[in-house]
């Protein structure tokens, strides 16, 4: 049994569709650093971050970080098909997971917390660190846009990791309406993998109707 510690709308619905898609046994722990009544205690004695997703292996062992847990569960449980099989897919798949954990992650909590990325205190220079990373996170989309393609998914004949990754990332800090923009056939792919049978069920439980 695994055990998961999120929250709704949080990246720990990336760690619930790949354990749902592998078919695991889980059970969930609410906890959060923005909601005081969660078992945020609880997830900081085994993560001191406090980060969610945290997942705690069968053995009682912890992880943390979206793009491993992905990996993990990949590697340990190939017949969820998280991973391609075939090893020169499977290493754009790697890439690709990594983009998006140290681009996209990263411009994202900048995004969200400006406060810890310069030691100014006035709002207006909060907003121009969140607007510089917002900026710069786009573009990192467009980039991944522009460097994978659907095959009809990211992950092959169905959705994969880097699928979950990609839908779930992107529907934070106004990447979808930058792409509807910009990039509106990538925009077209998120759709198509996040109204997929086998991840639907998970994001309608974390994510309001667009």
């Amino acid at each position: 049994m695994y055990t998961l510690y999120g929250s709704r709308g949080s990246g720990s619905s990336i760690a619930e569709a790949a354990l749902e898609r592998c078919g695991l046994a889980y059970r969930q722990v609410r906890a959060s650093t923005w909601e005081a009544d969660s078992a945020i205690e609880e997830l900081r004695r085994i993560n001191p971050l406090g980060q969610i997703p945290t997942l705690v292996l069968p053995d009682g062992s912890v992880m943390s970080e979206s793009a491993a847990i992905l990996i993990h569960l990949g590697l340990e449980h190939p017949a969820g098909g998280l991973l391609p099989a075939d090893a020169s897919v499977r290493a754009q798949t790697l890439r690709g997971l990594v983009f998006i954990a140290a681009n996209c992650y990263s411009a994202i909590s900048q995004s969200d917390y400006p406060e810890r990325y310069t030691t100014e205190t006035g709002e207006a220079a909060h907003e121009a660190v969140r607007q510089g990373a917002r900026r710069l996170l786009h573009r990192h989309w467009e980039i991944f846009a522009d460097t994978f393609a659907g095959r009809p998914y990211l992950g092959g004949e169905a959705p994969g990791a880097l699928d979950i990754m990609a839908a779930i990332v992107s529907k934070w800090s106004g990447t979808r309406k930058h792409l509807a923009e910009h990039r509106p056939e990538f925009l077209a792919l998120l759709q198509r993998i996040e109204t997929h049978p086998t991840l639907q069920p998970v994001l309608a439980r974390h994510f309001d109707a667009a």
